[in-house]
């Protein structure tokens, strides 16, 4: 048999056990495993994938290609029966991971900026597609009619502000428009597919706006105590929990009476600003959280940075929540199921 014709099976049987795998590794620790994790914070994104060579696995898969030669190259990471040797790839991206400074540990740090740094490459490949598939003219940008086929002259005019109506995701478009040309680049594009991981101030306020909205029995357009305690309070008590170990947080009145800044008993859009990443987590928060988890779990002596020795004696699960099958159920937030 030639060279050429086992590479081709070893790479084909790889692709098949991507799938395979996905029933039967799971997490051993059902109340702090990733989807536990998410469930518990309350977020409904994707679990962030740790080896760019999965994820670039994956994408092949996703996209049914002919791409499979240029995993050529990467052959020696499997063993003959196709499986990913990920201790083999843990060593090779061991040094990648610690990397200021070099010392042979992987801090708390260097963990959290591999982590984000792969989620947002993700992000930045799905708004890629999303680009290609909607950009009829080719220009490089999305007009709303490119985006929004269905929505007519009428229902802009209408400018309903529901959730999930014209005028709502209008307003939500000229907010990621941030140089108002009236069409989205690449980089606005991405801030209109993933408002909650976005800085343009505009569309933060937005998100604030209409989580008000969700919370605001009176519809005076603020939060009373009440209001903030029923609607708001619990997801900040997750977080911080999670945050400091069950260390001691704030009341639901101190919290409140800390953010009331001019102290009318009410809190806008202004006052509530720095609980936005409680409020409207995404998927960088959640790949933040996710390398706290890893660190969590896989720092044997806790001393807050991992070694390779750990990272080895703890490889699949840098590995296990990729092939969950869990990984792509409900993958997107009742905002972009919107989409």
């Amino acid at each position: 048999m030639s060279k050429a014709v086992v590479v081709c099976t070893i790479l084909a049987t790889a692709f098949i056990l991507l799938i395979l795998l996905s029933e039967n590794i799971k997490s051993s620790r059902k109340d702090y495993g990733p989807h536990g994790l998410s469930r518990r914070l309350g977020i409904n994104t994707p679990i962030p994938v740790f080896d760019p060579l999965v994820e670039e696995m994956e994408r092949m898969v996703e996209e049914n290609e002919g791409k499979r030669k240029e995993l050529e190259k990467d052959k020696n990471y499997f063993y003959d029966d196709g499986r990913l040797n990920i201790s083999l790839r843990l060593m090779i991206l061991f040094p990648l991971l610690d990397r200021e400074p070099r010392d042979g540990f992987v801090d708390a740090k260097e963990l959290e900026a591999w982590i984000v740094h792969q989620a947002f490459d993700r992000m930045h490949y799905r708004m890629k597609k999303e680009l290609e598939s909607h950009d009829e003219d080719g220009d490089g940008s999305i007009s709303f009619s490119e985006y929004f086929p269905l929505i007519s002259k009428e229902d802009i005019e209408r400018n309903d502000m529901k959730h999930g109506e014209a005028g709502w995701w209008m307003e939500q478009f000229r907010n990621a428009d941030a140089d108002r040309n009236g069409t989205l680049n690449a980089y606005e594009f991405q801030d209109f597919l993933h408002p909650e991981d976005s800085r343009n101030d505009q569309i933060q306020r937005w998100l604030l706006r209409d989580k008000i909205r969700q919370m605001d029995y009176d519809n005076d357009q603020k939060l009373n105590l009440e209001e903030f305690e029923e609607g708001a309070y619990d997801s900040y008590k997750t977080y911080i929990e999670f945050e400091t170990g069950w260390e001691e947080y704030h009341s639901p009145e101190e919290l409140f009476n800390k953010l009331d800044i001019d102290k009318d008993k009410f809190l806008r859009v202004e006052e509530l600003k720095p609980m936005i990443r409680y409020l409207n987590p995404g998927e960088l928060t959640y790949a933040k959280y996710y390398s706290s988890y890893l660190m969590h779990e896989a720092d044997d002596n806790q001393d807050g940075k991992l070694t390779l020795d750990e990272m080895l004696n703890h490889d699949r699960m840098f590995y296990n929540t990729v092939y969950d099958n869990g990984r792509f159920d409900d993958e997107d937030d009742d905002f972009h199921d919107e989409l």
